[in-house]
């Protein structure tokens, strides 16, 4: 199966596979990361997702100088970290030195709450979860207007949003003159989230995976494995195909050279195959779950619309 690109809002084409850019913490895997996106972009990725938290953005920009290609030709997005609400355009300036790009194609609000660390700190501690408090002002709504203002002066081609929930696009757009173009989520067979993704795109807002496989969790489920044996591909070619089949983006990531290879190589799933899939959904949250407080990142699902 040939990887098709979403059609945004903007008009402009994503790619509905990209490469996820998340490195951890330590400062030789964030560095280290170079080498692997030069990989991907030599073996045929055209889209790049990365963020400010991260620490990956000085990466990202290397490797795509150093592959050669044509920056109009490589979909790049990353985000604005949720402590830095306040600040949007020193956030967006600071992304753009990291990357030594012009412009980013997809700038994303990372999160619908506010944050803030000790003395109000733009940098982030090595946990970005060792947040000081939970802040009501800037509201969403105040900081996507700051979006909105950082679309109109060209340093990005299109904004949208990453966890948002149906609850938490409804308050933003109450206020909103652009309508997102992008809502990055967990997605995966477990977390399949058909009410949100029927939502976004009845409202013309691409949906985004991330931990789009389930890592092992879902990749070892036995419905799972056993479409990978009849297909004769890996458990994450089968769980991607099922992405484009629901017309989602998905940004796994992936180091390993020949694992970005299949991940841009899938099959064409039968629609019993797809159905199967879709019957393994039970609203299980692999990458973000609440913690012992019931809270995830400051907020109860409640409060997220989870």
């Amino acid at each position: 199966m040939s990887i098709p690109a979403l059609k945004l809002n903007t008009g402009a084409l994503m790619p509905a596979i990209g490469l996820g850019v998340s490195a951890g913490r330590s400062k030789q895997s964030r560095s280290e990361a170079q080498n692997w996106v030069q990989w991907a972009l030599e073996s045929g990725y055209r889209h790049i997702d990365t963020a400010w938290i991260y620490r990956t953005e000085k990466a990202v920009g290397h490797a795509i100088r150093a592959s050669g290609i044509l920056r109009p030709d490589v979909f790049v997005t990353t985000k604005l970290p949720w402590h830095h609400a306040s600040r949007v355009e020193e956030s967006i300036n600071d992304s753009l030195q990291n990357t030594g790009l012009q412009y980013f194609d997809l700038y994303l609000m990372h999160f619908p709450q506010v944050a803030a660390y000790k003395d109000n700190s733009f940098d982030t501690p090595e946990n970005p979860r060792d947040f000081d408090k939970i802040l009501d002002k800037p509201t969403l709504n105040e900081v996507w207007a700051d979006m909105e203002k950082v679309l109109i002066s060209g340093k990005v081609k299109a904004i949208g949003v990453s966890n948002f929930s149906i609850k938490t696009l409804e308050q933003l757009l109450t206020t909103a003159v652009i309508t997102p173009a992008v809502n990055q989520v967990e997605l995966h067979p477990y977390l399949a989230q058909k009410e949100l993704v029927a939502y976004c795109q009845g409202k013309g807002i691409a949906v985004t995976a991330y931990t789009p496989t389930g890592k092992e969790t879902v990749r070892a489920d036995p419905i799972i494995v056993d479409l990978a044996a009849t297909y004769n591909v890996s458990a994450a070619q089968i769980i991607l195909a099922w992405h484009i089949e629901r017309g989602t983006a998905a940004v796994p990531k992936s180091a390993n050279r020949e694992r970005q290879r299949e991940n841009i190589n899938l099959p064409k799933l039968s629609t019993g195959d797809i159905e199967s899939i879709n019957a393994l959904d039970h609203n299980e949250r692999i990458a973000n779950k609440a913690g012992p407080d019931g809270k995830m990142l400051g907020w109860t699902y409640e409060q997220l619309g989870w």
